[in-house]
């Protein structure tokens, strides 16, 4: 039996490119303001081709291995986005696989990545992680360390910062993320910036009336997750 895969993304897709271009028309902006970058992170190839086949123009990765068998298969149809924690290790990998590295928090990572890129002969475009609600437990730069990451950034001539990133906290509805995606866009106009990331399948509506320009977008896209198995 055919699977039916192929519609349900390329509904999917279209039902979350319509509710992108009514949260732009609400807050009186153009509807490609906003890139969608569909998160690809436990999904297959097939299923992925499926999707750039269907209109997804940008892809999102959690896990510089995972995505390596993935980037090698497919090759680059549309810019990959690594958008999980990124250890300084993995660095050289993130340089030769990804597009846009949308994880930096901190200056031995952006140090390395710059090291990485220029060795390969590119500049690899990057967002500054931010800890936006000041959680412990997660990754990201504080607010308050953000400009001197991005005047160290300045000079590494394999790194363009283009912007900032953040996953808020976890919150029961997506109203009560708007002051965190508010703070967000406040902090990226105070550095000069051009791009936000901010807002996932549960509340990227609300990011993209605060100003997302970027927005992370899987299960919407792609339908639930696969489970992962052992490690």
């Amino acid at each position: 039996m055919d699977s039916p895969a192929p519609v349900d993304i390329r509904v999917n897709l279209e039902r979350v490119q319509a509710a992108i271009a009514e949260a732009c028309r609400r807050a009186g902006r153009p509807a490609g303001d906003v890139l969608l970058v569909a998160v690809s992170k436990t999904v297959d190839v097939e299923r992925i081709r499926l999707a750039v086949a269907a209109g997804v123009v940008a892809l999102g990765e959690n896990r510089v291995q995972e995505a390596r068998d993935k980037i090698e298969a497919l090759g680059h149809p549309v810019p990959w986005h690594l958008i999980g924690h990124l250890q300084t290790n993995k660095a050289r990998d993130a340089a030769r696989l990804f597009d846009w590295v949308q994880s930096v928090d901190r200056l031995e990572l952006a140090a390395e990545l710059d090291r990485r890129s220029r060795a390969l002969g590119r500049t690899l475009d990057a967002l500054i992680e931010v800890n936006v609600g000041e959680e412990p437990q997660k990754a990201g730069a504080r607010p308050d360390e953000v400009k001197r990451l991005l005047d160290a950034a300045g000079s590494l001539g394999g790194l363009r910062i283009r912007g900032l990133m953040a996953i808020p906290p976890a919150v029961a509805s997506a109203e009560l993320a708007r002051p965190h995606f508010r703070r967000l866009r406040e902090l990226r106009d105070a550095c000069g910036l051009e791009h936000l990331s901010m807002g996932m399948s549960a509340d990227y509506e609300v990011a993209i009336e605060e100003g997302a320009t970027m927005v992370r977008v899987g299960t919407a896209v792609f339908g639930p997750r696969a489970a992962r198995g052992p490690a």
